[in-house]
């Protein structure tokens, strides 16, 4: 049953004792999801971190991997390149006497992927949920939208762990509802997949968080650190911090987005979540990927299935 005094994404964590929270899309995202990992931590959960990665985990010596396709990435793993987003963060855990390790997983099909998820909890000893994390919301987009922004390793990541049927709590939280306007994303059509969730039982509500909470506060300490770790590489965060801090409007925080008006606002620092099976089940091509091994498949696959739809849904102004 559930309340108005407790979030129902919580409700569905109450009674898992080990919960695995992933950065679903790549690059940052890791880092949408180190709040919740926080707030569970606090709560006397064993909470561990991994992330589907853009970085070069294959320069990586062999001790730093414990399963295939998935490395252990931590504070003092030899990385190559500036740009790595799990070695950053997990500095930045050791800095806070945090669990600092983070896994990461290399960019691959949906077949290897998901093995890699049960190579990561078989080395985890089990866990009883996997909460996927999106910074942003296009992994809400379910295919027949006119822009589905960047899909591919949020697909990959949607799929994989929708498929981990042993594991009791599988959800998706998504932090940062607007910034994937950027990429062509109507969020009149993420609020109306949303409702079509609820209806069917999927949607596990929204909250906030607050800037005064000791999560906010560590999540914007975390991102300016990524900030002044990978300067050259900035990150969509960037913009739900800058929420998180009350700003509002136009703010500039990457030069990617100096062709475009940023709306920068409280939506962007609240959590939209729902059952990772749920969504994956509305999904109108995931099952086209299940047997991918290479993500350039996925892009066809999805690219594809595009070419098939008679009309898309067309963007949607907000009617006030």
């Amino acid at each position: 049953m559930f309340s108005l005094l407790e979030p129902p994404f919580f409700t569905r964590l109450r009674d898992a004792r080990r919960v695995l929270v992933a950065g679903a899309g790549g690059g940052f995202d890791v880092y949408a999801g180190l709040p919740l990992a926080l707030a569970l931590r606090a709560a006397g959960k064993e909470v561990h971190l991994a992330n589907l990665s853009f970085s070069d985990l294959y320069g990586l010596d062999a001790g730093a991997w414990v399963g295939d396709d998935v490395a252990a990435i931590r504070p003092d793993t030899v990385v190559r390149g500036r740009y790595f987003p799990e070695h950053t963060l997990a500095r930045w855990l050791a800095a806070h006497d945090l669990p600092a390790t983070v896994y990461a997983f290399p960019q691959t099909g949906v077949r290897p992927l998901r093995a890699a998820y049960r190579a990561l909890l078989e080395h985890l000893g089990g866990v009883d949920a996997v909460v996927l994390v999106d910074g942003g919301t296009d992994i809400l987009m379910r295919g027949d939208e006119h822009g589905l922004g960047t899909p591919e390793e949020d697909m990959a990541s949607l799929a994989a762990v929708a498929g981990l049927d042993e594991v009791a709590e599988r959800l998706v939280a998504c932090l940062g509802f607007g910034v994937d306007a950027y990429h062509g994303v109507s969020h009149a059509l993420v609020l109306e997949n949303l409702a079509a969730l609820d209806r069917e039982g999927g949607y596990l509500g929204a909250f906030s968080l607050p800037r005064a909470g000791e999560e906010g506060r560590l999540f914007l300490d975390a991102v300016e650190h990524a900030q002044r770790d990978t300067p050259d590489r900035p990150s969509i965060v960037q913009g739900v911090a800058a929420a998180v801090r009350g700003q509002f409007g136009d703010v500039r925080f990457t030069e990617r987005t100096r062709d475009s008006e940023l709306f920068v606002n409280p939506l962007m620092a609240l959590y939209f979540c729902v059952d990772a099976p749920a969504l994956a089940r509305r999904n109108l091509y995931l099952d086209r990927l299940t047997d991918t091994a290479l993500m350039r498949q996925i892009s066809t696959a999805i690219e594809e299935f595009r070419d098939t739809l008679p009309h898309q849904r067309p963007p949607r102004a907000y009617p006030h």
